[in-house]
This record gives structure tokens, sequence and C-alpha cells, in this order.
């Protein structure tokens, strides 16, 4: 009996707890005291953009009081900078972006678009010309665009323009901090004399502080797997090779026999892409649709003649597939071509030097048919040489001959010889034979 009323007590205990607990959430939520932290490192990509989509949804859900972007980049793609940028504008929150480490290229553009910029004592922004895949500066359109952008995102937080646009445009001068051909790079101290930042913090404790808020308010947001996995996959260096490994794999596993390592692991590269883009919310069901289809079709024409339009059509799915699921058609388009082209150049050098083997064998007669084991091109008759016969039609210089009781294809020196003239095989060259008038001596008058 005390052990039930003892577990009676505990229960009612906890009871209480979990109603106050639950209270004080609620009503710290309703205050508007929770502060969301969301890190944002290394590259920045599209991936990173659906993660900070997510972040900001769920902090707005919890009527949070404001978002802390924790950020140490040195930049990436450009388009999903203006996304995030666009979200930062948009969002209903304050969002304020502690810079502790580097905010270059892309980061800086996303952190003028805040409303707070705070920076630790070793940490930079800046330095955001735009750049191609191959390092190289991006065309004069794409950087005027790009410094518009940047000055169009410090003006709105009343923020230095010309420094902002300065970042990005080598050509542009500032009296007394930027000759022309440099580009503008401020340390956290340059950042908030020149009114680009607020103030420089020691650490997250003076975030919180800045924010009048406690440790207790914090909610750390981190990426799910699926989220890294979509990270990685849409960024614009990753795709390229997956679309090389995953080409390269699919031909490896054609002309080598069985099915084995090279073949999953192209599948695998492919089917990493698509479900990368579906889990960042490009790709549908079509794109794997299509991306069957393709690998079908291409099997087919393997096995089935079809005059390429089996392989064609493989081709068409798959290149269709990729666009579907691509955020950026055009950039998935011409690496996937490009891939195709090297795995292709690829290919040609194994076949040279490696021979081709596997499924292509169907298609090649690569077994030599020995003399040892009973293969002969052609029958020999050099037994011909010196049987004499009768011409059966005239020989101009061909025709036929009744060669030792049997009719044979033969034909002459080049002389004309009449039929039912005698005759004699002079030579037999494979199934040339030659003959040629025979002598009638006078004994046989």
């Amino acid at each position: 009996m005390k052990s039930l009323r003892l577990s009676c007590v505990i229960l009612s205990v906890m009871l209480v707890l979990v109603i106050i607990g639950s209270t004080n959430a609620e009503t710290k939520s309703a205050q508007g005291e929770l502060i969301y932290w969301v890190p944002l490192k290394q590259e920045v990509e599209r991936g990173l953009s659906k993660f900070l989509d997510r972040a900001f949804t769920e902090a707005e859900q919890a009527g949070a009081k404001a978002v802390v972007l924790e950020m140490d980049t040195l930049g990436g793609d450009v388009e999903a900078a203006l996304e995030i940028g666009k979200l930062i504008r948009n969002s209903e929150l304050p969002v304020t972006v502690y810079i502790k480490g580097k905010a270059i290229s892309a980061g800086s553009y996303i952190a003028l678009n805040a409303d707070h910029i705070l920076m630790t004592p070793d940490s930079a922004m800046g330095a955001a010309e735009p750049r191609t895949l191959n390092g190289k500066t991006a065309d004069p359109k794409t950087v005027a665009f790009w410094a518009s952008s940047m000055r169009a995102a410090a003006e709105a937080h009343g923020r230095n323009a010309d420094i902002a646009a300065g970042m990005v445009d080598r050509n542009l001068v500032i009296q007394g901090l930027k000759k022309k051909g440099e580009l503008m790079s401020l340390s956290a101290g340059q950042a908030v004399k020149h009114n680009m930042a607020d103030q420089t913090v020691e650490g997250d404790k003076d975030v919180l502080n800045f924010l009048d808020a406690s440790a207790s308010d914090l909610v750390r947001v981190e990426l799910t797997l699926s989220e890294q996995l979509a990270r990685f996959v849409t960024s614009p260096y990753v795709i390229p090779i997956l679309f090389m490994i995953g080409l390269a794999g699919i031909a490896i596993e054609v002309f080598t026999p069985g099915f084995g390592v090279p073949g999953v692991i192209g599948l695998g590269a492919f089917g990493l892409y698509f479900f990368g883009h579906y889990l960042a919310g490009f790709a549908g069901a079509e794109s794997f649709v299509l991306f069957a289809a393709g690998i079908i079709l291409m099997v087919i024409e393997l096995f089935v003649p079809g005059f390429g339009i089996f392989g064609i059509l493989g081709l068409l799915s798959l290149v269709a597939a990729v666009i579907t699921a691509a955020y950026d058609r055009t950039f998935s388009l011409v690496s996937f071509f490009i891939a195709i082209g090297a795995t292709g150049l690829g290919m040609g050098i194994a076949m040279r030097y490696f021979g081709a083997k596997g499924i292509w064998n169907r298609f090649i007669l690569n077994r030599m048919q020995e003399k040892q084991e009973g293969y002969v091109s052609q029958i020999s008759r050099d037994e011909l040489v010196g049987k004499t016969g009768e011409t059966l039609t005239p020989l101009r210089p061909s025709g036929s001959a009744l060669i030792d009781g049997v009719r044979q294809d033969v034909v002459s020196e080049g002389e004309y010889i009449p039929a039912k003239t005698p005759v004699e095989v002079i030579n037999v060259q494979g199934v040339r034979v030659v003959v040629k008038k025979q002598r009638i001596s006078s004994e046989d008058h």
C-alpha cells in the first residue's frame, strides 16, 4: 500500500513538472524570446538555401524573437546567394549575421541583406567578384549585375553602398579606400568603422547580449542527414564529377564481362545526383522515371537491332531526366554533355589499348579458326596440276572444262580456246585453275 502511494506521488510530481515545463515553453514562445541559431558555413549552394528555408519556417512557426546566422564561408553559387538574400529580406523575423571567420564573395552579399552584422575581431568580409567554375572572372555583364545587387543590399540597410560595390567591381575607385584594379575586403574593425557592420563581438555570449537574450533562449538548428546529402550533391563542383563517374561506370560495365562494381558505382552516382536533387526539392518522380527509361532503352539497343533508334531515345531520356532534376538546367546540361565527351574519349583510348570485352563480344567475331583444329579457308586443289581434259565452253579467257572427269571452272593464260579443245592444267592459285591447250604429238595422229 505504501509503495502504491509513493508511486502515485512520484507520478503526480512528474506530471506537474511536465505541465510547468510545457507552460514555460509556451510562455517563452508566446513572449517571442526564442533565438533560432542557424549555421551558415562552407560553400553556398542550393542545398544550403533549402536548409535555411526550413530553419526560417520553423522559427516563424515557433514565434521566435530573431534568427542568427553563424557565418563562415568563402562563397559559392551566385544564384543560391540571391535566393538566400531574398529569403532573409522576406523574413518576418529580424536576422542577425554573426561572422565567425569569413564572409567572402557570396557570403558578403548574404550578410548585407541581414538587419544586423556582428563580427569577431579576426573575421573578414568582401572580395565578392563573381568567377566561373574554372576560376576566371565572370563576363562584364555578370559583374555589373552582381555589383548592383551588392549595392542594393547595402542601401536597404543604410550601409555604405560604394564599398559594397567595390567588393565586386575592380574598376570602381573609392577615394582613400580603394584604387582601380583592387577589390574591397574589410577586417572586422574596418567594417565597423565604415558602417558595414554593427559591432565586433568576442563570442556567442556577446551576440546574445546584443539581442538581449540568454543561452536558455537558444534553439540550435542543425542540418539533417538528408540536407547534408542535398548540400553535397547540388554543389556545382560535384555535379560534373557525378556525371562522369556515372557514365564511365555504365560504359565500363558494357565493355567488361558480367555486372559488377563499375555498373553499381555508375548507377549509384546517377542515383545520388537524382536523390540529392529530390531531397533539395528540385527533382520529382518524373526524373527517376526518365532515368530508368533511358537505361532500359540503351540496354535494349545492345540486344535488339534498332538501327540506333533505341540508343538515341535512351540518351534523350537521360538528358530529359538530368534537365528535369536540375536547379540550373543550362549548367547541368553542359556538364552532362562534357561528361559524355570525356567518357567517350576515355573509352576510345581504353578500347584501342585493351580491346573490347563484355557485352560487345556478342557483336564481334573474336575467335580464331586455326588450321590445326580442322578449319581451312579453302580446299587445296594442287593435285589438278598436270591433269588433262576438254573444254566444255569457250575460254574467253574463263569458262568451264571437264578435268579428269569432273567439271571445273577454269581460266586460260589469256588466249582464246574454243569449246571441245583438249587442255592441260598448268597451275592452281587458290580457286583459280589455269589451263592451256594440250599439245598433240605426231604419234597421236
